[in-house]
């Protein structure tokens, strides 16, 4: 293997009070039913132009929906300076990765320029190749759009790669694109949800990482 692609929220980063406050904000503003902490943990993985559609049963016209991603995305900024951190040991793990001479990418949900901002604050972009956002992809996951940029932009084999993730839909865009998958237990998704998808391995906790180099036949 020469390259793993990671998920940023609640894989790289513990984001999940961020979304979930910016997400009630933002449609309480604009009058709308509050989703539940339940409903908002399920989409956290695809972009916020298709899981607002899903949370509102796609009632809003243009300007309303316009609206509630400009009121979500304001609400966002304010609160991610303090609401997100990276997981334990992940700076640690990425480092090793990073020092053994592999590939290391970011394939989010989120607008690109967002993500980096993410990646800066919680000094993780020094270790990535690039990141790619919901706004370089035609196709938001599961479809494996993110992942076949990445493999096309840097001369790569589908099957040299690993996606990590904490969301069926990270897993199912890994598969869809036919590299192996790992499944993480610290972010939104249950073990139970991932687990149906079949990942080629389950980690437990951050530390598990460290096993990639071994169980994905990662040259060390």
């Amino acid at each position: 293997m020469k390259a793993i692609i990671f998920d940023f929220d609640g894989t790289l980063a513990d984001s999940g009070e961020c979304g979930l406050l910016a997400t009630q904000k933002a449609f309480k503003e604009c009058d709308l039913p509050i989703p539940t902490k339940k409903e908002i943990d399920y989409y956290m993985g695809i972009p916020i132009e298709q899981s607002f559609h899903e949370m509102t049963n796609h009632t809003l016209n243009d300007e309303q929906f316009a609206k509630l991603l400009q009121l979500f995305r304001l609400s966002y900024k304010t609160l991610e300076e303090q609401t997100i951190s990276a997981f334990p040991h992940l700076n640690e793990v990425l480092s090793t990765f990073h020092k053994k001479g592999l590939l290391l990418f970011v394939v989010s949900s989120k607008k690109t320029d967002v993500l980096h901002r993410n990646l800066q604050k919680l000094e993780m972009d020094r270790f990535f190749t690039d990141w790619i956002g919901s706004d370089q992809v035609e196709h938001y996951k599961p479809h494996p759009d993110g992942i076949l940029k990445i493999v096309e932009r840097y001369s790569l084999k589908v099957t040299e790669c690993v996606m990590v993730g904490d969301a069926i839909f990270d897993i199912q865009m890994g598969k869809a694109a036919g590299c192996e998958t790992v499944a993480v237990n610290w972010g939104s998704h249950s073990k139970e949800q991932l687990l149906k998808e079949k990942p080629s391995f389950f980690a437990l906790e951050v530390r598990d990482l460290y096993n990639l180099t071994k169980l994905m036949s990662i040259d060390s």
